[in-house]
Order: structure tokens, then sequence, then C-alpha cells
């Protein structure tokens, strides 16, 4: 099984949400339904950009990686260096 590490950005807000999950489709369709107290209400969420890893650990190490940068230009540049 795969992990991921996902870039969810907010078609109403233009807000990005960093996180990691098993099961992607799964996981935004519970950011989309207001289940993630993190994102409630702020929706819609898209998926910008995500990772592959074979492990949670190392999916979470990259979530917290990414998070570590607190910076939206360096997450806007990943972002768009992966399209």
């Amino acid at each position: 099984m795969a992990f991921c590490t996902y870039i969810l950005r907010s078609a109403s807000t233009d807000r990005f949400y960093v996180g990691h999950a098993e099961d992607l489709a799964r996981r935004v369709g519970e950011h989309n339904s207001n289940r993630v107290d993190a994102t409630k209400h702020r929706g819609p969420w898209e998926v910008a950009y995500t990772e592959e890893f074979a492990t949670r650990a190392e999916a979470g190490r990259r979530e917290r990686y990414i998070k570590s940068q607190k910076s939206r230009k360096w997450i806007e540049q990943l972002v768009r260096a992966s399209r």
C-alpha cells in the first residue's frame, strides 16, 4: 500500500492545507464534506499536489517538512514545479 502527502487548495478562500493519507480520494471527500475540523466550511478543496511514499512515517515526515517551511510562496513554487 502507498501513502501520500498532499496539498489541497480551497476554491473559495485560495488557502492551502497540507496532510497525508493512505486513501487520498476518501480523505479529500472528508475535507469536502466538512468532517475535518481544520478545513471545515472553507471548501471546496481541490488536490494541488501529491507525493507517494512506501510508509505512513515517510509521508508524515514530508508533511511536517512542508509545514515547517511556513511559506505560502514556497508551497506555491512546489505546486507549480509539479505541473
